[in-house]
């Protein structure tokens, strides 16, 4: 009973914390300003289960992609396992479902467990392509810092909650055999768990009666606190993406790669069929503000996006621009734009619900370097596993150099003069341009 009681004090705890944490993502994400997009349910549906559920774009990579998919089936199936764990903690009973769901029962939780041996093979994978193997996308200095070690510190966090996994099963198992389980009207001399059955009395056949049950209790309190633990983790994590992937992706931009967004506000101006009565409608006391300054300027997919994003770096390693050297990798970018409303989010809180000036912005975490070294090729774009679009942040805080500061490259100042005055980007009046041909 007090066992109970502790159970659902910590479980519901666990639920509040992480409510209150959702909560405010949520609101740094609606920061951002509305976007509508069009209404293609079907298409977004198939792209949502193509690319997050079905893990198609990780594939262009097999090996990682592979070891990736035992972390992620792992994952997924073992939530059947934690409704359970879950029920034996309020109810105070254990394996309630085993009597109900005979052999089936048996069957999943084996399945269960080759995941589990699966999930840690695929963690030692990682672990030491992060800090032996050292592949370089993994290695790039914006991940200096807490970036690495919030890595590593879910890779052995998954470690742990196999072992405590195993450590439940392996020593249930024995008990099971000596017929003297906590829950011994279940036993039948055998759970019959495809790993633990083999594993449980080479570990731990040799001990006591109480060190057995102890040792199933450690394993199984461990298993549900790593769970709520990571649970609670997730919001200060670049893995809240296992959550926002599945909304990301449905959100994707479906419009063809290369086709960039229009500024309503100035197509109105420069259009055929402009309106003078736009110009009665517009607010001099609040103009219109041109590109992307900070990020209440980008949109909440925008905002989504950086949340969303896994660090993997797959954008980084194919960008051109990168791979010779040039300071731009769209990997930073999101983490950047992550950084900034993480703080302009900790502003708010602060200040009691409202955001107060602190003469910052999106430019003091990402240098103009960066975003003109972008040759929108949109290889980031492609790459990215979740359908993250660095691309358009970029091409947003151009149009605000450009257009509220005026601070283009000189290059591209002399491209915008000579189309100005001459019609074209080069040094020669539309009558002048023809004059070649004069010669053949």
């Amino acid at each position: 009973m007090i066992s109970s009681v502790i159970f659902c004090i910590l479980l519901t705890g666990a639920g509040v914390f992480f409510a209150i944490n959702v909560k405010k993502i949520r609101r740094n994400i609606l920061i951002g300003r509305d976007v509508v997009f069009p209404d293609e349910k079907p298409k977004r549906l198939r792209t949502m289960l193509l690319v997050a559920f079905g893990q198609q774009k990780m594939f262009a990579q097999p090996i990682p992609a592979i070891l990736h998919l035992f972390l992620y089936a792992a994952f997924i199936i073992t939530q059947i396992e934690l409704i359970e764990i879950i029920f034996d903690g309020v109810s105070g009973s254990h394996r309630a479902f085993r009597p109900s769901l005979h052999g089936f029962y048996t069957f999943m939780v084996s399945f269960i467990e080759i995941l589990s041996v699966l999930a840690f093979i695929g963690t030692l994978a990682f672990l030491s392509r992060r800090n032996l193997l050292k592949v370089p996308r993994l290695v790039k200095s914006e991940l200096n810092g807490w970036p690495k070690l919030d890595a590593n510190l879910i890779l052995f966090g998954e470690l742990t909650l196999i072992c405590f996994i195993f450590m439940m099963n392996g020593a249930d198992e024995v008990l099971y055999t000596r017929n003297i389980s906590h829950a011994a009207n279940l036993g039948d001399g055998s759970l019959g768990l495809s790993i633990s059955r083999h594993l449980g009395p080479v570990l731990f056949g040799g001990m006591s009666d109480h060190s057995l049950y102890t040792i199933e209790r450690v394993g199984w309190w461990g298993h549900i606190m790593m769970v709520l633990g990571f649970l609670n983790y997730l919001p200060f994590s670049k893995h809240l993406h296992i959550v926002l992937g599945f909304p990301n992706t449905y959100f994707s931009n479906l419009q063809k790669k290369g086709k960039f967004a229009t500024l309503d506000s100035v197509t109105d101006v420069v259009a055929p069929n402009f309106d003078p009565a736009y110009v009665a409608k517009t607010d001099p006391d609040h103009p219109q503000k041109f590109g992307v300054k900070d990020v209440q300027d980008l949109t909440w997919k925008n905002l989504l996006d950086a949340y969303t994003c896994t660090e993997c770096g797959r954008c980084t390693s194919a960008c051109p621009q990168n791979m010779t050297g040039k300071k731009l990798s769209p990997r930073k970018i999101m983490m950047d734009t992550r950084d900034r409303l993480e703080e302009v989010g900790k502003n708010i809180d602060a200040n009691k619900g409202t955001f107060v000036d602190d003469g910052k912005s999106l430019f003091d975490y990402i240098s103009n370097e960066e975003l003109w070294a972008c040759n929108t090729c949109n290889a980031c774009v492609q790459e990215c596993p979740v359908n993250i679009d660095p691309l358009a942040i970029i091409m947003d805080m151009r149009r605000f150099l450009v257009m509220e500061q005026s601070q283009a490259p000189s290059e591209l100042n002399l491209m915008f003069s000579n189309t100005e005055n001459n019609g074209a980007p080069w040094q020669f009046s539309q009558s002048d341009r023809a004059n070649w041909s004069k010669e053949i």
